[in-house]
């Protein structure tokens, strides 16, 4: 009988190089809000260990927790993923079926703060109108 382990990686680098690329985010994109360049973020997505003040400047510039990028692995990601999905109820045909309705509750917003931002201007200038 074969046994499946959860294997976390303990390569530190390769942790960080996952959630730039989650992010979207290039090398040098990383490098920008850390102060070094790209070849820098390289040589530490490169390296097995990383030091722990070292890698709370990665998390802070990635916009996660110290514990969150020294404790991520993609299985959590994936099981994480799969949990939120399968327990909502929520498929890929829904998701693409439905958005449209989300684009235009957001549409329908956005006009309505406009309208009552026109309302308020308006009524702004009657009142400066007034006090001359």
């Amino acid at each position: 009988m074969e046994v499946i382990t959860n294997s976390v990686s303990h390569h530190k680098g390769r942790k960080v190089e996952q959630i730039r690329r989650l992010r979207g985010w290039t090398q040098s994109e990383l490098g920008d809000k850390l102060g070094i360049s790209k070849q820098a973020v390289s040589k530490i997505e490169q390296s097995i260990n990383i030091g722990d003040e070292k890698l709370k400047e990665f998390a802070n510039a990635l916009e996660v927790t110290f514990e969150g990028l020294k404790n991520f692995s993609e299985e959590k990601v994936l099981n994480n993923t799969n949990n939120f999905y399968e327990n909502c109820g929520v498929t890929a045909s829904s998701i693409n079926a439905n958005v449209e309705n989300i684009n235009n509750p957001i549409k329908e917003t956005i006009e309505m703060f406009e309208r009552q931002l026109d309302l308020l201007r308006k009524e702004l200038v009657d009142v400066l109108k007034e006090r001359k």
